[in-house]
């Protein structure tokens, strides 16, 4: 019995070296490349021939890179991230783990530059929308430097005439939902599981609570805050403040307007 313990301990000591040197190699392999400026691709990713990679990125373990997919320089892919379809990425975005991008339908997704596509969020996939044909052209744009986080989803156009598009500077926080044909503004702040329905216009520098939630082909103004809870089935003017079941005005979006840098002055006026 003694001899079989002294046998086990070195085999599982060296087990546990095996395990974390391979986990470090997994955690760290973005940052040593990053550091030569040459492009990496895990060997358990699956990258097809196609498929166009700039220069310095990195691509995890288990990664999907589709024919039509393009990446900019120095974008990230963290393990189990895919690319599907006809999908444009601009330099420096970031693929969490689980996140998905793209699908595989006639049209195509475009992300700009400097976002950060979350845990487990999927981006630019068919809309949820009956009038969409199979076959039909369908669209997402997306700007510069947005942050959509955990489980969020946005979905393409509902029709080849139209596009959801989403511009720059966004927070979009973990579990939200922009539907087919929404126009979204820039410096934006979506808290957690707000639900914009198709067709949905929202301006610049919006806040919304949480769990607000949009009618189809409402539009939020500028500088307007919704309160969390919210069910919006109206328009919301510029610079207003509103919350409840079916939202009604509150008043003057005041701490919003302050903290956008408008003057006290500029408000009563």
């Amino acid at each position: 019995m003694n001899s079989l313990l002294k046998f086990r301990r070195p085999l599982s000591s060296s087990l546990t070296s095996l395990s974390l040197q391979r986990l470090s190699t997994t955690l760290h392999y973005v940052f040593e490349e990053k550091k030569e400026g040459t492009s990496f691709i895990h060997p358990t990713a699956i990258v097809h021939p196609n498929a166009v990679i700039g220069q310095g990125v990195s691509v995890g373990p288990l990664c999907t890179i589709g024919p039509s997919a393009k990446l900019g320089n120095g974008c990230q892919m963290h393990p189990s991230s895919h690319i599907f379809g006809n999908t444009e990425l601009g330099s420096h975005c970031v693929l969490m783990t689980g996140a998905v991008v793209g699908d595989e339908l006639p049209g195509h997704t475009v992300i700009g530059c400097n976002n950060i596509i979350g845990h487990h969020a999927v981006v630019g996939i068919k809309c949820q929308d009956m009038k969409y044909k199979l076959g039909d052209e369908c669209f997402l744009d997306v700007g510069d430097n947005n942050e959509i986080r955990e489980f969020t989803s946005i979905h393409r156009s509902s029709k080849s005439r139209d596009r959801t598009v989403i511009g720059d500077n966004n927070l979009i926080m973990g579990s939200c939902h922009i539907a087919h044909d929404c126009k979204i503004g820039n410096n934006n702040i979506f808290a957690n599981t707000t639900l914009l329905a198709g067709h949905v216009i929202v301006e610049d520098y919006v806040h919304t609570g949480g769990a607000t939630v949009v009618h189809q082909f409402c539009y939020i103004g500028s500088f307007s805050f919704i309160g969390g809870g919210s069910v919006v089935s109206q328009d919301v003017p510029k610079y207003m403040m509103v919350s409840g079941d079916r939202a009604e005005l509150r008043g003057l979006n005041f701490e919003g307007l302050r903290r956008c840098g408008f003057q006290v002055t500029e408000v009563l006026d």
